[in-house]
């Protein structure tokens, strides 16, 4: 796959960028950090690209896929995961309460969740599926996932064009820090079940 985004890259410059990173925040698996560091070097190596031009194209692309996927969570709104759990909650040990929380949890700091998670893989991208489901002002999304998404993008990109042809280098340490952000998430995720299971049990018994 490194090669062909290269290669598109290469020969499609900001057309190609807009379009990979539309693609990496729907599609997950797409790679933002060969993207962004690769499209830092190309600007040292070809003329129709420019640093200021490769962060507006990934930030743009990036956008995009950030409001297609606020358009996904705003199809999976409260009401629909109400009937949900109205027909699956007791399998799941979910309540309407326990959607109403995280609801209103997400109303409160949802903003600041969506800025700085636009730093951490993986939940990059999802964090925008909640942002719909909770019917997040829209403009406020797209200020913050704007902003937290050009930071992230100028990093990369000037990354990659100081390090120049090593810049593949960068790559394996990105992975990584992927590596260890997607097993914390997954032991965040058992502990938080196990509590979750612990409370209801208590509820139960009082």
């Amino acid at each position: 796959m490194d090669n062909w985004i290269t290669q598109f890259m290469e020969q499609f410059g900001y057309f190609a960028i807009v379009l990979l990173m539309a693609g990496e925040n729907v599609f997950p698996p797409i790679p933002s950090e060969i993207i962004l560091l690769f499209g830092g070097f190309l600007t040292t190596t070809s003329a129709s690209v420019t640093v200021v031009g490769v962060i507006i194209a990934a930030t743009i692309g990036a956008v995009i896929g950030a409001v297609i996927l606020y358009g996904i969570g705003l199809l999976l709104d409260v009401e629909r995961l109400e009937k949900i759990v109205d027909r699956w909650g007791h399998i799941l040990r979910i309540k309407k309460e326990d959607i109403h929380k995280a609801d209103a949890w997400f109303d409160k700091y949802g903003v600041w969740t969506i800025f700085l998670c636009r730093f951490v893989p993986v939940i990059r991208s999802l964090i925008s599926i909640p942002a719909g489901m909770s019917n997040m002002n829209f403009g406020l999304f797209l200020i913050f996932t704007t902003l937290g998404t050009l930071i992230w993008n100028t990093v990369l990109v000037l990354l990659g064009m100081w390090l120049g042809e090593s810049w593949s280098k960068v790559e394996t340490y990105l992975g990584y820090y992927q590596d260890v952000v997607i097993i914390v998430l997954a032991i965040l995720f058992v502990l938080f079940v196990i509590w979750f299971i612990k409370r209801n049990k208590k509820k139960k018994s009082s």
